[in-house]
């Protein structure tokens, strides 16, 4: 089986072309093994690029664990330069079907090959019942945005030398829940840095009030046009970037007051542009996508 790898903001992915590759009859069983860092090609999951009846093409995205996701923002860019720059689509706007629904991406092209995608990530979900959670909103809200985080108190728990850790990283005890088609928790602190995400990450991913699970981000506010975020992604742990997370962010910044509708989000793995439009209630993301190598898999 032939693959690609591919990566967004160091959001890395390993692509299989299903236009020209039998479908894989295990694709949850394929993403565990080949997205394996020690074992495998290495990466954060396995996307399979199909056709559609819908779109130009069609994303599957199954996370390292084989847990299959709606959508993934960094992993739909690269689909959108593959689909590109291997002559299946070879069109300046793209349409991509996701679990998430039908995507338009714009593709900024040099010498013929795709380097930045803008994509149209739609319209955040904010009903509590299809983030998913079961957190309830106070009285007189119907959103959970600055929501007390004492209901999920027991997922801040961290051991030993971290148990501090909330007071050095300066967290604000609020969280707000936010799907972009698929969901997401974000909480503000003074320092990124200096949260345990590897210990906290799994426990607000796995906790009860996320019925599907939860990706978690932790956020410092730079100015109203920046901010620098980590990410505990659902599935697949610590990632360099996560393109629906940042659409999340700057979301949650626009409903707390903490940002502004425009926002430049430094991720560990680069930077992507955001843009929260008033007019259309839409999110709109850009980052970059590149094509590292391919190979052959012999499984």
């Amino acid at each position: 089986m032939r693959f690609t790898k591919m990566q967004g903001a160091g959001n890395d992915y390993v692509y299989v072309d299903c236009f020209a590759e039998p479908m894989p009859a295990d694709p949850a069983g394929l993403a565990r093994r080949i997205a394996d860092r020690h074992y495998g090609v290495g990466g954060d999951g396995l996307i399979l690029i199909c056709p559609s009846q819908i779109a130009d093409a069609r994303m599957r995205m199954f996370n390292a664990d084989g847990s299959e996701s709606e959508m993934c923002g960094n992993g739909v860019r690269c689909v959108a330069k593959y689909v590109h720059d291997h002559g299946i689509a070879k069109k300046p706007t793209l349409s991509i079907e996701t679990g998430a629904g039908v995507l338009s991406l714009d593709l900024e092209v040099k010498h013929g090959l795709c380097e930045r995608v803008r994509v149209d990530m739609g319209a955040p979900i904010l009903e509590p019942s299809r983030i998913p959670t079961t957190l309830v909103p106070e009285a007189g809200r119907e959103r959970i945005v600055d929501h007390p985080a004492d209901a999920i108190a027991s997922a801040f728990v961290a051991e030993g030398a971290a148990s501090d850790w909330a007071a050095r990283a300066g967290l604000d005890p609020r969280l707000t829940c936010v799907s972009m088609g698929n969901p997401h928790a974000i909480l503000y602190c003074r320092d990124v840095a200096a949260v345990p995400l590897e210990v906290v990450g799994p426990e607000i991913e796995h906790h009860s009030a996320f019925p599907r699970r939860i990706n978690v981000h932790f956020v410092q506010i730079h100015s109203p046009d920046e901010l620098t975020m980590r990410t505990w992604e659902r599935g697949s742990a610590i990632t360099l970037a996560c393109g629906t997370g940042a659409s999340a962010v700057c979301v949650a910044g626009v409903l707390t007051g903490r940002n502004a509708r425009r926002v430049l989000a430094h991720l560990p793995g680069g930077d992507l542009e955001l843009e929260y439009r008033e007019a259309d209630n839409r999110v709109y993301m850009t980052g970059p996508a590149v094509e590292v190598f391919s190979g052959e898999w012999p499984g």
